[in-house]
């Protein structure tokens, strides 16, 4: 992309897919949690608030990264890794527990999830770590000695939230893909990876369980929900029940602005509806993997990259679960689902892949 008169010309395509996409969000999140916010709290608007806040926060904040060069960024990438494993081991002892997991840290009348910030502090910081080690990366230690510091950070988030451990592996895999001009070393990484997973099922009996519910939700009374998002789904046909005629939101499905909010938009709009935000997310992706191919240097590439794997990774695990293709993970939907920490840190991500693309000649 081209620069005039000094001046950056940050990639337009992805600012709009991403305004777009936090359009509907809102939308759908409104249209969604209305009804839960009268009940709760008597007051519609209740989780629609709290969401445009972050949002909006998180887009001043994606507006100052993009402004700054990501270079700058770099020397955050340190102090962000250590801060992602301090944040960590702080919700092993101090964090809020939810639905039998501890997720959330309170700082007065503030919650967040820190492993929302620990998967941008992990794309950050490995991308500055395999920039450092970019000559010897046909070596397998060098592969296993650029890898050895996410471990940390994926054991302490997996120990209450197996589905982030798996984004956060996920991404650093394919940061060292991207950096490796071998291909044969990851067959070794990939059965170390399916290791690492199984030891984390069997820690807590809770894991194998939803593989039990997955199999036979209707046996279990905690397959109620993903019946019901079954349900949901079904019943939308190709063109839905219409923006905000969900009969599934009134209460059938618990907590339907989560997790499962792609069941409630597939019923009001349909499977055309559905089609065209997965539409919006693979445009979104493939944004990501023009920035990368045309990036200044690796070490843009690789913050590119980091994003691409992120929504790629996430995008596919919610509607998976939602569709019962795997067990119930507890992944948010990227700008849509409810979660003003989740936004946030998007916000920011995004701001860092628009600065990459704004020093592309």
């Amino acid at each position: 992309m081209e620069r005039s008169s000094g001046k950056r010309r940050y990639d337009e395509t992805l600012l709009a897919v991403v305004i777009i996409l936090i359009a509907i969000g809102l939308v759908m999140l409104y249209s969604t949690s209305s009804y839960n916010g009268e009940v709760k709290f008597h007051d519609p608007f209740y989780y629609l608030k709290k969401q445009g806040f972050a949002t909006f926060v998180g887009f001043l904040g994606m507006v100052i990264v993009s402004r700054v060069d990501y270079h700058r960024w770099a020397v955050l990438a340190i102090p962000g890794y250590l801060t992602a494993i301090a944040l960590s081991v702080a919700v092993m002892f101090f964090g809020d527990e939810y639905n039998g997991s501890k997720r959330w840290l309170s700082l007065g009348p503030v919650s967040f999830q820190p492993s929302e910030f620990a998967k941008v502090a992990v794309i950050l910081f490995l991308a500055w770590s395999v920039t450092k080690y970019a000559k010897k990366m046909d070596k397998f230690r060098t592969l296993v000695l650029a890898m050895l510091p996410v471990l940390p950070i994926a054991a302490l988030v997996g120990a209450s939230n197996l589905s982030t451990a798996i984004i956060i592996l996920g991404i650093a895999v394919v940061l060292i893909f991207v950096a490796s001009p071998k291909y044969s070393q990851f067959i070794w990484m990939g059965s170390a990876a399916v290791a690492f997973m199984a030891v984390f099922l069997a820690m807590e009996s809770y894991r194998l369980e939803r593989i039990a519910i997955w199999r036979n939700p209707e046996q279990y009374e905690k397959g109620y929900q993903t019946l019901q998002g079954l349900y949901a789904i079904g019943s939308g046909g190709l063109f839905g029940r219409g923006l905000g005629n969900s009969v599934q939101k009134l209460g059938f499905l618990p907590e339907a602005q989560n997790d499962m909010i792609f069941s409630i938009i597939c019923e009001e709009l349909g499977l055309v509806g559905a089609g065209i935000i997965i539409l919006l997310f693979f445009l979104l992706i493939w944004r990501f993997f023009v920035i990368a191919t045309k990036a200044p240097d690796l070490l843009g590439a690789l913050i590119a990259s980091g994003a691409m794997a992120h929504m790629m990774i996430q995008v596919i695990l919610n509607i998976a679960v939602v569709t019962n293709s795997i067990p119930n993970t507890g992944i948010t939907l990227p700008f849509i689902s409810y979660g003003g920490t989740s936004v946030l840190f998007l916000l920011l991500e995004m701001g860092l892949v628009l600065s990459v693309s704004g020093l592309i000649e």
